[in-house]
């Protein structure tokens, strides 16, 4: 194993049985290579951020770019003065490498410290702290250094020794319109490449690039009730003789629903950027790297019910289910604005707490040996659509890199399943990966789903065939005559949940959806998601438009 290397806790258990072999084979269907998903492998360690098996002389700053990069080498005094980021500005142009999160903030600027905020994060954070050994607790610092906008984005271990924690920084270049990324190991830092080298085929979904997916700020539980994070819905539990609560960033810890707006900011600033990069000349060399954000989940984010598990009773009444498992909804209703009515799925509680035991529900770690029967703190966790491929739709939408049209005839073929779409992705085959004007860019597109459909002997509901449908739809009535579909399917959603048999459905078709998540490298931690009865090698699992649930083939 290569020095400096660090296994994620979630995978480092994880080997190649024939059960997930199996699995792993039909997630595939699910998920086509155009999809830009990269399964975990055993060698995880070999596409890290680290420097691979170069021993690393202190006090410099080398690069290591995963993929592109077999190991590590120093950073020349040309390259250094292209990083033109805050980290490497104030310290490595300087000939200063800090080793500890508190040497590197002591030494910001003043302004920096005012605008510093510091959030907590661990997938234990709810569960006893005499239950469990290691929780895996983390801090995330936001900070403005050069003006008014956070530029530098810190991650580190919570507790413990600093030297021997990780240190991984995200750093934005305002002139460059990127971010930077650095880890630090030992006396030395890393740069692990930048936000264009997340998107390029030889480093994509490798070292960083296999949680900054697109080359962005990262948080999976990005909506309320901000899922693992310290906010105004959870507190994370510590003993009371903790060391930590001496810590001083610890007490300077604040919500997590204040780093959401952070997060939501950041991702948008670096989707303009690079938007206004690839069409400068009127030609957008890979439109493909563009429309996999919506034909495709290039990344995913985690959503729940606003509950927590262990105050639900078989009193509580109605369970509003997350409205991101049934659709797109930041897409279909807030941009997009289909005209709708129907209210969020609901269900009985009195189900929801017959399938916790049906299903043998519980939090599982195999690294610890750690197990608790029941759900996770908060009801329902399920994989939703994320909110970086989102803001990539909304941004083509708003330049007219492609028309609202255009995207809704698109989402709107597989609506029910708004992650992990085999029908979905299947459009990317119809997707040009040579330069294209971007004025044509949508027509173009829709015009080989046309011809498709014209051309070739498919049936009535294939994916071209949806699509061609909506497109016939005129123009000024689109936004209600889809938004009809989406109220009668929700309606049948809604009957179906307050059914034994229904509700039992959507709790097989939720734990696919996490099964699924758990094959990608976005999954780190066990204590996640829960883990169920249900056999890992199932086949995985779909939505039908009248609310019934099938499988994949």
């Amino acid at each position: 194993m290569p020095d400096h290397a660090q296994l994620r806790r979630a995978t480092a258990w994880m080997s190649g049985t024939a059960v997930e072999e199996g699995d792993a084979a039909r997630v595939s269907v699910a998920l086509p290579d155009a999809s830009g998903h990269f399964p975990p492998k055993p060698d995880i360690a070999a596409g890290a951020c680290g420097p691979g098996s170069t021993a690393l002389e202190p006090g410099r700053l080398y690069r290591r770019i995963s993929g592109r990069d077999d190991r590590a080498r120093p950073v020349s005094d040309e390259e250094l003065a292209e990083l033109g980021d805050p980290l490497a500005v104030t310290f490595f142009r300087a000939g200063r490498f800090p080793t500890t999160v508190q040497e590197l903030l002591s030494q910001l600027p003043a302004t920096a410290a005012a605008s510093r905020k510091v959030y907590l994060v661990s997938e234990a954070g709810q569960i006893s702290p005499g239950a469990i050994g290691e929780r895996d607790m983390r801090f995330a610092m936001t900070t403005a250094v050069e003006g008014s906008q956070v530029d530098l984005l810190v991650s580190t271990q919570a507790g413990g020794d600093p030297e021997r924690g990780f240190l991984q920084v995200a750093a934005w270049d305002s002139a460059a319109k990127v971010f930077n990324f650095y880890a630090r190991f030992g006396s030395s830092w890393v740069w692990a490449g930048n936000s264009w080298h997340a998107l390029e085929p030889d480093s994509r979904g490798k070292g960083c690039f296999d949680s900054h997916v697109n080359g962005s700020a990262v948080m999976k539980e990005l909506r309320i009730p901000w899922l693992n994070w310290q906010s105004e819905r959870a507190t994370i539990r510590l003993a009371e003789d903790d060391p930590l609560r001496q810590d001083l960033l610890f007490q300077q810890v604040i919500g997590a629903e204040r780093l959401e707006l952070t997060v939501r900011s950041l991702v948008a600033r670096w989707t303009a950027a690079r938007l206004a990069a690839v069409t400068a000349n009127g030609v957008v060399d890979h439109p493909d790297r563009l429309l996999r954000h919506l034909f495709t989940n290039t990344t995913i984010n985690l959503t729940s019910t606003d509950r927590q598990s262990s105050t639900i009773t078989a009193d509580s009444g109605e369970l509003t289910l997350p409205t991101g498992f049934w659709l797109n909804q930041d897409l279909l209703f807030d941009d997009l604005r289909l005209f709708t009515q129907a209210a969020p799925p609901r269900a009985q509680a009195a189900a929801y707490l017959a399938s916790l035991t049906r299903f043998g529900f519980r939090l599982e770690e195999k690294f610890s040996g750690f197990s608790q029967p029941g759900d996770t703190f908060f009801a329902f966790v399920v994989p939703e659509a994320a909110h970086e491929d989102n803001e990539v739709v909304r941004q083509m939408v708003r330049t007219g890199l492609i028309s609202a049209r255009f995207a809704a005839c698109a989402l709107m073929v597989d609506f029910p399943n708004p992650v992990f779409s085999p029908a979905r992705s299947l459009l990317m085959r119809y997707v040009p990966t040579t330069p294209t004007k971007a004025a044509e860019l949508g027509d173009k597109v829709a015009r080989a789903i046309l011809d498709a459909t014209r051309t070739r002997d498919l049936s009535a509901d294939s994916p071209e065939a949806r699509f061609a449908a909506h497109w016939q739809v005129p123009e000024d009535a689109w936004p209600s005559v889809l938004g009809q579909r989406v109220d009668a399917y929700l309606r049948k959603v809604t009957q179906r949940a307050q059914t034994a048999s229904g509700f039992d459905d959507y709790v097989r078709l939720a734990e696919s959806r996490r099964r699924q998540f758990r094959r990608m490298k976005l999954h780190e931690f066990e204590l996640t998601m829960p883990v169920t009865n249900i056999p890992p090698g199932a086949p995985p699992l779909a939505m039908r438009e009248d609310g019934t649930v099938t499988e994949l083939t």
